[in-house]
């Protein structure tokens, strides 16, 4: 299975322009995916630097037959003409696809810096490594305080899915109805823009044990352990960070690390202020 997480920017690359056609160019010359999971994906948001307004989750389909789309807004607001404005993350699928969670995560109150909600899109996916959990959030930027309360949510809420793979529900014999009862394994895969570096002690929280539940790895230190994490921002001149690193990650269940071969970042793409990443499992 490939897969590839990308903090997209709303399609907004460095040159200032927000370009969905070149996003889903750059996706396809990087290689055949199965799952590819982004980040920023905005709707009907006219107000975002360089953007019309534009649908970028049916832009961004069109770009990419043969995928099923799946989108997690996290912000859902009027556009004060009737409509409504979006932005979250988003999942394309080539791999049949099982039951479906948005969820939204923590937003505790800080009112002196800016931030916006967030949400944990995870969707079960059926691959040739066996069915597993698909993860992938954009945590809080200027928020210390909301981003560690986003990760205990994710630590909790990795625990309530393995608990439910341990422990299914009877379903109440509701075949087709809404009690039915779908497979959840603990098996998991979480990427996305973290919005924190690999020293940051709320990474190695999100690393530690949790009971009864595998632990996450962190995908590039299982490949390649004591060196340093490739920077995935500040390649490129940005303005949120003084210097290249790495806040774009993948983390896996510690059951899948023996069937990860690949882990790489694209460093000279310049469609988004992030790079794109990818993994392979076999």
């Amino acid at each position: 299975m490939k897969l590839l997480t990308w903090n997209i920017q709303w399609g907004r690359g460095m040159d200032g322009r927000v370009d969905l056609a070149r996003i889903t160019r750059e996706i396809q010359a990087m290689g055949s995916f199965d799952v590819i999971c982004l980040q920023e994906v905005a709707a009907n948001f006219p107000g975002l630097p360089g953007s019309r307004g534009e649908d970028q989750m049916a832009l961004l389909a069109a770009g990419l037959p043969g995928y099923a789309p799946i989108f997690a807004p996290a912000t859902d607001v009027p556009d004060g003409r009737g409509g409504r404005k979006l932005f979250g993350n988003a999942l394309f699928s080539r791999l049949p696809v099982g039951q479906i969670f948005r969820h939204l995560l923590p937003w505790p109150g800080d009112p002196g810096v800016p931030s916006m909600q967030r949400v944990l899109l995870e969707a079960i996916i059926q691959a040739d490594v066996g069915d597993l959990r698909v993860m992938t959030t954009h945590l809080e930027y200027y928020s210390p305080r909301q981003r560690d309360a986003q990760v205990e949510a994710i630590r909790l809420l990795h625990a309530q899915a393995c608990d439910h793979g341990a422990r299914p529900r009877l379903g109440k014999g509701e075949g087709g109805g809404s009690f039915e009862v779908f497979p959840r394994p603990a098996s998991a895969i979480l990427c996305g823009d973290m919005n924190f570096p690999a020293d940051a002690p709320v990474r190695q929280r999100l690393l530690a044990p949790i009971p009864s539940s595998p632990a996450w790895r962190d995908a590039w230190e299982v490949l390649h352990p004591g060196m340093p994490h490739p920077p995935t921002v500040g390649i490129h001149k940005v303005d949120f960070v003084d210097h290249p690193t790495c806040f774009d990650f993948v983390f896996l269940t510690e059951d899948l690390a023996p069937r990860l071969r690949t882990l790489e970042v694209n460093a000279s793409s310049e469609a988004s202020d992030h790079q794109p990443v990818w993994v392979v499992l076999t």
